[in-house]
């Protein structure tokens, strides 16, 4: 692949300011594992390689099984996600996937399971995952 745009060098203050949500998210009360499953099903659902290999990893040493890891494309399916994971899961895949809006049901159930708070934090981590989802796979970053 033909070297891209690297927006660090190009747009540093842009670039920053995506830096900071991440900041602001490390002191939400977010727990890592759900933090680490918003990143890796958004990132699944872009495509995005080299994210999936940095939160896959970082899934792994918050103590993530292999299984859950495996199994998270199909975790509709899949019996080792608690009520709150797929509330997470549908809440990440609506928001990822924003043009079919975010359903009725999929939004009230994640209302129903959260506080305001936590939920606030929940979509501010979709919506970041899935701005560094889109820098990634522009500019052409690889997994290792």
């Amino acid at each position: 692949m033909k070297p891209r745009i690297v927006i660090p060098t190009v747009a540093p203050e842009a670039y920053q300011a995506l830096i900071n949500l991440e900041k602001y998210i490390a002191t939400t009360s977010l727990t890592p594992v759900h933090k680490e499953l918003i990143k890796i099903r958004a990132s699944q659902i872009n495509g995005c390689a080299y994210c999936i290999n940095i939160h896959t990893a970082d899934a792994r040493k918050y103590g993530v099984s292999e299984q859950r890891i495996y199994l998270l494309s199909a975790w509709r399916e899949a019996d080792v996600y608690s009520e709150e994971e797929k509330a997470i899961l549908a809440l990440t895949e609506e928001v990822t996937l924003i043009s079919k809006h975010v359903s009725d049901e999929v939004y009230e159930n994640a209302a129903r399971l959260f506080d305001e708070k936590y939920l606030a934090e929940i979509i501010l981590m979709i919506i970041t995952i899935n701005a560094w989802n889109r820098v990634g796979i522009t500019t052409g970053m690889r997994a290792a």
